[in-house]
């Protein structure tokens, strides 16, 4: 499936933790990487970033959720244990989305909650490290969107093949029409 994600945190202060966050969504293939109002600097970020995942793809850094911008046609996503969030199994990822964490020992704020197109949690008893609960929720997109053989429904087995893509017969211009 052709679309694209996005990850990044709200309010955080502890750059090895977001670091961590954007070396995780670099190895899952994030097409870009965000902060809004942390109190770190990029630099610190890098320190626990080993993937060096700014070489890669776009790192936005968003002074405050004024400057806070997606692109068209781009979902919100935020993870929160929520009171009204999807748990994350029963979850349809957007095609085009991006995902929003929150601030270490809090939540994300009041108005970028309004903000967010849908809300999902991972069903733990208390929260878990921001960078977990983001490879989690990269993991779930991942094996949910990617078309991966059905797991077996005995432990051990082989997995059930997905069916072969059946291809239509070939459609020919005639000369001289526009289509």
């Amino acid at each position: 499936m052709r679309g694209y994600f996005g990850i990044g945190v709200e309010r955080m202060s502890k750059a090895m933790n977001a670091g961590s966050l954007f070396r995780t969504a670099h190895a899952f293939g994030a097409s870009f990487v965000f902060t809004v109002d942390a109190s770190f600097s990029r630099a610190e970020v890098e320190q626990a970033d080993t993937s060096r995942s700014w070489v890669g793809m776009p790192y936005y850094d968003f002074a405050d959720l004024s400057e806070f911008i997606l692109p068209k046609g781009c979902s919100l996503v935020g993870a929160e244990l929520h009171e009204d969030a999807t748990e994350l199994p029963s979850f349809r990822h957007p095609r085009c989305c991006v995902y929003v964490m929150g601030p270490e020992r809090d939540d994300l704020s009041p108005e970028m909650v309004e903000r967010c197109d849908h809300m999902i949690r991972i069903p733990t008893a208390f929260c878990v490290n921001v960078a977990i609960a983001g490879a989690l929720v990269m993991y779930d997109r991942l094996v949910s969107i990617e078309g991966f053989p059905l797991r077996p429904v005995t432990p051990g087995a082989a997995p059930t093949p997905l069916p072969e893509h059946v291809r239509g017969a070939l459609k020919q211009r005639a000369k001289g029409k526009k289509t």
